[in-house]
């Protein structure tokens, strides 16, 4: 059975006092499976990562800092699992990437921005694979990938540079 547990009763332990059993999948604290926070630090009192644990595997909020204090990233764990919405930051506070995961897996809209906030890409995963339309953008907003991903197949152009383009609905060849 699941022990449940308050913020109160949880205690903070520096990382490196704990002690990963690989075999069992479990965080120990003191030879016993543990609960409550691992600690690491850049400075005595500045945190650089804390993730939460109940009887010893991430339970709850996972969360590292960028040395400046800023937030890098946020992800949430149930039972020793990902799950929900995950965040990462560039150092400029701006967003860096969005996922949801079920269970572990990676599901549904995926985002990532680039540094100066422009959207990089969005991309639709069913069971971790892709699934449904794909793009990819350019700094300056303009789409680089457009193309639907259907059974493990891709429909569409990935990273193609068309040998043609229109003018006023005409075929104009840039080859000749």
């Amino acid at each position: 059975m699941t022990k449940s547990f308050t913020t109160k009763e949880m205690v903070e332990v520096e990382k490196a006092q704990l002690d990963l059993k690989p075999n069992e999948g479990l965080v120990y604290y003191k030879n016993e499976p543990f609960t409550g926070f691992s600690m690491r630090y850049y400075t005595e009192t500045k945190v650089a990562e804390k993730i939460a644990y109940l009887n010893g595997k991430r339970h709850g909020l996972f969360q590292k800092w960028f040395s400046d204090g800023v937030l890098s990233f946020e992800s949430q764990y149930k039972t020793g699992i990902q799950h929900g919405i995950t965040t990462s930051w560039w150092n400029n506070e701006n967003k860096r990437s969005q996922n949801n995961y079920e269970n572990g897996v990676a599901q549904g809209k995926q985002i990532q921005w680039y540094i100066n906030g422009a959207i990089f890409k969005e991309i639709q995963l069913v069971d971790g694979r892709e699934q449904g339309m794909q793009k990819s953008y350019r700094q300056n907003g303009k789409l680089y990938n457009n193309y639907e991903a259907k059974n493990g197949r891709i429909f569409g152009l990935k990273r193609a540079i068309l040998c043609f383009s229109l003018e006023n609905q005409s075929v104009v060849s840039d080859t000749l």
